[in-house]
């Protein structure tokens, strides 16, 4: 049998409603403004080692770095949402339209090259999302049996001879 929840617990909706999309929207929204930002505030400050935790710290005083951990922090909360009525291998693809949103800020705000190959893996991803979307938020799981409880089902008819 089936099973997407244990037992006692109400099954999860696996239809996307409004609300679920405006999840998946502030995902995809907070992320790329959370990581361009914070992408902006790095490239100023300099480079930044772990081993030099003071520059660590200043580098958080930066307003853009500031800005990106506070957008980075409000995609979390909506990543972790979620995450609560969908599996991973929705939620994840579901919001790689960011990779194509970040790639366009990086190339027309902050002025990187991008190769014509990573243009190409760019467009792969978006196509994929497209795929990943129209299916269900939530797959079925097949409930797990002890071998003693495999043992005691019924034989089909089919397979009696």
């Amino acid at each position: 049998p089936l099973r997407t929840q244990p037992p006692g617990l109400p099954e999860p909706d696996s239809r996307v409603t409004f609300r679920k999309y405006l999840v998946l929207t502030g995902i995809t929204i907070f992320s790329t403004a959370g990581d361009s930002l914070l992408a902006r505030g790095m490239k100023e400050g300099g480079g930044v080692s772990l081993h030099n935790v003071s520059g660590l710290l200043l580098a958080v005083l930066n307003p853009w770095v500031t800005a990106g951990i506070l957008l980075l922090l409000a995609f979390f909360s909506c990543y972790m949402s979620a995450l609560s009525w969908a599996d991973l291998t929705y939620v994840l693809p579901a919001t790689s339209l960011a990779y194509v949103l970040v790639a366009l800020i990086g190339h027309f705000r902050l002025h990187e090259e991008i190769s014509p190959t990573r243009w190409l893996g760019i467009a792969l991803i978006a196509a994929g999302v497209g795929f990943v979307a129209a299916g269900p938020s939530v797959t079925p799981r097949r409930e797990h049996q002890s071998p003693h409880e495999v043992a005691q089902e019924p034989v089909p008819s089919e397979v009696e001879s």
